[in-house]
């Protein structure tokens, strides 16, 4: 059978770091949280999701954040998300190596890597 679709992503985070995920996740991301399953809610960590974009964090004990491996959220305007997060004082780092596309990096408040990106205009 195929893959048909992409249901959500899993981020790992520390022990206790809900908070933290909250206020980037949705605050700066604008992403809405979702709500756990009671079973899996005991385990802590916090789910956000926006039409189908699903993001789920997940505490692992032995937290170690990823640096490479990312999802890609693709924005409507990336420049102006990445203004947004430098002037709320996350560290951006813009990238021009993906032909075709507007993009940049930030780290969530755990150091797990996040890509940012737009189409660029034809032309």
């Amino acid at each position: 059978m195929p893959v048909s679709a992409l249901h959500h992503v899993q981020l790992a985070m520390p022990k206790g770091g809900e908070d933290a995920a909250r206020a980037f996740y949705g605050g700066l991301l604008g992403l809405s949280e979702a709500p756990k399953p009671p079973i899996l809610a005991a385990r802590g960590g916090v789910w956000f999701e926006r039409g189908d974009v699903r993001v789920h964090l997940g505490v692992e004990q032995d937290f170690h954040p990823a640096r490479k491996a990312h999802p890609a959220f693709q924005v409507r305007d990336v420049t102006d998300l990445l203004a947004h997060l430098a002037a709320k004082g996350v560290a951006v780092t813009h990238d021009d190596n993906l032909p075709g596309f507007i993009r940049g990096y930030v780290n969530d408040p755990f150091g797990n890597r996040i890509e940012l990106l737009q189409p660029a205009p034809a032309g």
